[in-house]
């Protein structure tokens, strides 16, 4: 019942009730061996919601109000709560587009150095040779498909082992997932023993490098981001995307440290998982966006909803709310 927005000691005496209507209520306390302050707190709960009829105190049998009728209006009411909530994530999700738009045209328009767009998977490589040669401090990356592998694993040691011979600072973030990536795990320790910095999370939105905080490079195609690049120069937007990597390396793991846990004894795996569920997305776009297979992202669901007791998407979405696990979580601690 607890998915209704009851409490657990509401539900076990509602549904002893459903199935013993004409039980009294001293019967009851005696079958569940409460007291009788617990038992007071519960049938004023369901008196609250309308489950049993006024004036059960001092009288021998609490009365049932029409389950048919009562049932489906709690339920009623629990719909519209998910209906609002609903309505609101439309409206921010809306809101934010519409203030990123006005804020890229607003710096396209006063931008000394206009964005420009790199297309075909070699100009997009010779492009980013150049960012990197002419790098001189900085270099960071989002690299949400993991390292290289292939013939373009050999241009990018090299490319790394150039920066760090000049004394730049990389730091390079991967997904969680690279641990069950042999190939992809023995490249990130190589580049740590030379010199760079790796650090894992659970999602990342896009492939991203910046240079020397001063230029930035952004796939323009998420699934294809070797055959389009946008180039970003503008000093507002290269704030922001600096900042944003700052935002999202400061909490990252280290390579090879131990998933901490947080104080519900959640990983940031598992709140990025439901932060996905909570999103609407189907079981297989959470594992592509997370580098993990399909039936990973399913144990790990199972496992969260087997430790809500929930038996359902719906009843697990609900539990969430009701334990606030997803409140407050923009960022790992």
């Amino acid at each position: 019942m607890q998915f209704l927005g009851l409490g657990v000691d509401a539900g076990i005496v509602y549904q002893t009730m459903i199935k013993y209507p004409k039980v009294s209520m001293v019967e009851l306390s005696l079958w569940l061996a409460w007291p009788e302050e617990r038992m007071n707190r519960a049938f004023t709960e369901l008196e609250q919601v309308n489950l049993i009829s006024p004036g059960w105190q001092g009288q021998e049998v609490a009365v049932l109000a029409d389950p048919a009728t009562a049932l489906r209006d709690l339920l009623r009411q629990q719909e519209d709560v998910l209906a609002r909530q609903q309505e609101d994530m439309e409206r921010n999700r809306a809101l934010v587009s519409t203030m990123l738009s006005e804020y890229d045209q607003a710096l396209a328009e006063r931008s000394e150095f206009p964005n420009q767009r790199v297309f075909g998977q070699e100009a997009v490589q010779t492009f980013a040779d150049s960012l990197a040669d002419s790098c001189t401090s900085e270099m960071m990356s989002f690299s949400p498909g993991g390292p290289p592998q292939g013939d373009q694993e050999e241009a990018d040691r090299a490319e790394d082992l150039r920066l760090l011979k000049r004394g730049v600072r990389v730091r390079r973030l991967y997904l969680d997932s690279i641990a069950n990536d042999t190939a992809a795990l023995n490249y990130a320790r190589w580049l740590v023993e030379q010199g760079g910095e790796v650090r894992t999370v659970p999602s990342l939105p896009v492939r991203m490098s910046i240079y020397d905080r001063s230029v930035g490079i952004v796939a323009i195609d998420p699934q294809r981001s070797a055959e389009g690049i946008m180039v970003l120069r503008g000093t507002g937007v290269l704030a922001a995307l600096c900042a944003f990597f700052d935002f999202a390396w400061e909490p990252a793991t280290e390579l090879g440290a131990q998933s901490r846990r947080d104080p519900e004894g959640l990983t940031a795996q598992d709140r990025e998982v439901l932060r996905q569920l909570s999103e609407g997305h189907t079981d297989a776009v959470i594992a592509r966006k997370l580098g993990i297979s399909v039936r990973t992202a399913r144990r790990i669901i199972a496992e969260l909803a087997t430790r809500l007791s929930a038996r359902s998407r719906f009843q697990l979405g609900v539990r969430v709310a009701e334990v606030g696990w997803l409140a407050g979580s923009a960022r790992r601690d």
